[in-house]
């Protein structure tokens, strides 16, 4: 396969002046005068592969905040057949509470409307139907006016912590807790 190569680079050179410069410059000598700079076209190096991230649902990831800041489930999920309302009520009430701040931090909730409920309201004449849903005798066209049944609730951000664990990991909202003694 050498010889071979050799061979061509041997006739390429002798036949061709710019062949010749590029077989020169590649055992290292500087151009020939009168013969234009081979260009070295510049390596790139190609790009590190990325680790591939495990699937998991920000939904799971908004469990686990609620599950690890507030316990919701452990409230959702315990059964409530053998407590009173008033036991139900006082878990209830540090649960929701918890729940609040968890929910404030990640998206910073606010009402769309700044109005009370019960007020008279107006859609715009051109609304988004994800804004306003509006119910009852409903017939012409908008604008619609009627009485504010609810303020709505409206993100002002969105900040889930980006999950970082393993594949086995992926669909756990709370891992197991276990003390040692």
């Amino acid at each position: 396969m050498r010889m071979m190569v050799a061979f061509r680079a041997f006739f390429a050179a002798l036949f061709n002046g710019e062949t010749a410069a590029r077989i020169d410059s590649a055992l290292g000598a500087e151009p020939a005068a009168g013969l234009p700079p081979v260009e070295e076209k510049p390596k790139t190096p190609p790009p590190a592969p990325q680790p591939k991230r495990p699937a998991r649902s920000e939904a799971l990831t908004l469990l686990a905040a609620l599950q690890r800041e507030a316990r919701f489930l452990d409230i959702v999920k315990e059964p409530l057949g053998d407590y009173s309302d008033a036991q139900i009520g006082a878990a209830a009430r540090d649960v929701l509470r918890d729940c609040g701040k968890v929910l404030d931090r990640l998206f910073a909730l606010e009402p769309i409307l700044d109005q009370e409920e019960g007020d008279t309201c107006e859609t715009p004449a051109k609304f988004d139907a994800g804004r306003y849903r509006v119910t009852g005798a409903v017939a012409g066209d908008p604008p619609y006016r009627g009485q504010l049944v609810h303020h709505g609730w409206q993100a002002a951000k969105c900040e889930l912590p980006e999950w970082s664990g393993g594949q086995d990991s992926a669909n756990v909202v709370a891992p197991v807790e276990l003390e040692i003694k």
